[in-house]
C-alpha cells in the first residue's frame, strides 16, 4: 500500500493505492504555496488517513526534477521550486518518495490501464494549456529521474508556412523564451492566437472548433493551418520513438473530430504504416495523475 499525490497550484489531492485499479482517493486540500513546512504538514495529514504505513510516497508534480542538479522546477508552487525536494520529503515524512513530472504520470496511467495497455511503446501527448508529452517503453517511464524526455511543445520546430495554400507565420514567442515552440502555437492559446494572426478575430479555442465543425470558413482554415503545423513534429516524434499509439489528453482532447484530423494527418507522415487509428482519445479521463503516480509507486 501507498499514498499517491497529484500536486497541483491550488490543490493537493491525495489517494491510498494498492494497485492501479484500487485507488481511494481522499479530500483534497488547498496547497501551500510559500511555506514548506505547511506543504509537509498537509501532506503528512493525508497519509496520517492511511490504515497503515505506506510503503511509499508517490507525486505527480506539474514540473520536472533536474536530472543533473535533482533540484526541482515546479513555478506553480514557490516552496518546492528549486529544493532536493525527493531528499527533503524523505527527510520530513521518513518515507521512501518518488516524483514524476504531470505528464510522465498521465502517460503512465495511460500505458497501465489506458488506451496504452497492450503497446511495449506509448507517447502521451497533452493538447490544452501546453503542449507536452511522456514516453513509456516496457512499462518504463524514460524519464526514470526526471527530466526533460517527452517535452516535444519545445524548442524552434513550428513551421513558418502552413495549410493548404500555405500561410506565412510569425514564429510565436513562447513562455520557456524560445521563439517558433509548438506549445506556442498548438496550445490552447496558441489555437487562438494563430486564429487571430490569419483573420484579425479574437476567439476561444472552444468557439474556434465549434466553428470549425460548422464549417465556418474561417475556422476551416484556422484549423488546417493548426493541423499541418502539429503533425509534422508529432510524425517525427512517433517515427524517434517507435510509439504505436498515441493517446491525447488536455482540453483540446475533448474534440474527437479534431483528433481525427490530427491523426489522418500523423499516420500520413510517417514511416510505419497503421490501419487502424494512432493519436487516440486518453481513456484515463478521472484522476490521472494520481494513477500514474500509483503506478510510479507501486513499481509499474
Amino acid at each position: 500500500m501507498i499514498v499517491c499525490f497529484d500536486i497541483g497550484g491550488t490543490a493537493i489531492k491525495g489517494a491510498i493505492a494498492t494497485s492501479a485499479q484500487d485507488i481511494r482517493p481522499l479530500p483534497r486540500q488547498p496547497t501551500p504555496l510559500h511555506d514548506f513546512s505547511a506543504f509537509v504538514a498537509t501532506m503528512r495529514a493525508v497519509i496520517d488517513q492511511a490504515p497503515e504505513q505506506p510503503s511509499c510516497v508517490a507525486l505527480s508534480i506539474a514540473g520536472i526534477i533536474d536530472p543533473d542538479s535533482r533540484r526541482a522546477v515546479v513555478a506553480n508552487v514557490p516552496c518546492i521550486h528549486g529544493r532536493l525536494l525527493q531528499d527533503d520529503l524523505e527527510t520530513a515524512l521518513g518515507l521512501p518518495v518518488k516524483i514524476a513530472n504531470d505528464a510522465d504520470s498521465f502517460v503512465l496511467a495511460e500505458a497501465g490501464i489506458g488506451a496504452g495497455r497492450g503497446h511495449r511503446v506509448v507517447f502521451g501527448v497533452i493538447l490544452g494549456t501546453g503542449v507536452g508529452g511522456g514516453l513509456v517503453i516496457d512499462g518504463k517511464l524514460i524519464n526514470s529521474e526526471g527530466g526533460f524526455a517527452g517535452e516535444w511543445g519545445h524548442g524552434p520546430v513550428a513551421a513558418t508556412q502552413a495549410g493548404t495554400p500555405p500561410a506565412e507565420l510569425p514564429r510565436f514567442r513562447c513562455g520557456c523564451g524560445l521563439d517558433g515552440c509548438i506549445d506556442a502555437v498548438c496550445s490552447a492559446r496558441g489555437m487562438e492566437k494563430l486564429h487571430a494572426h490569419l483573420h484579425a478575430k479574437m476567439l476561444t479555442s472552444e468557439e474556434i472548433i465549434a466553428d470549425w465543425q460548422r464549417q465556418d470558413p474561417d475556422a476551416v482554415r484556422t484549423i488546417d493551418v493548426y493541423v499541418d503545423i502539429l503533425s509534422g513534429p508529432l510524425a517525427l516524434v512517433a517515427n524517434v520513438t517507435g510509439a504505436t499509439i498515441m493517446p491525447v489528453g488536455g482540453g483540446l482532447s475533448n474534440s474527437l473530430e479534431l483528433l481525427e484530423a490530427i491523426d489522418h494527418a500523423v499516420r500520413a507522415r510517417i514511416l510505419r504504416k497503421f490501419a487502424r487509428p494512432l493519436v487516440v482519445k486518453a481513456e484515463c479521463q478521472i484522476e490521472p495523475g494520481l494513477i500514474g503516480a500509483a503506478i510510479l509507486g507501486l513499481g509499474g
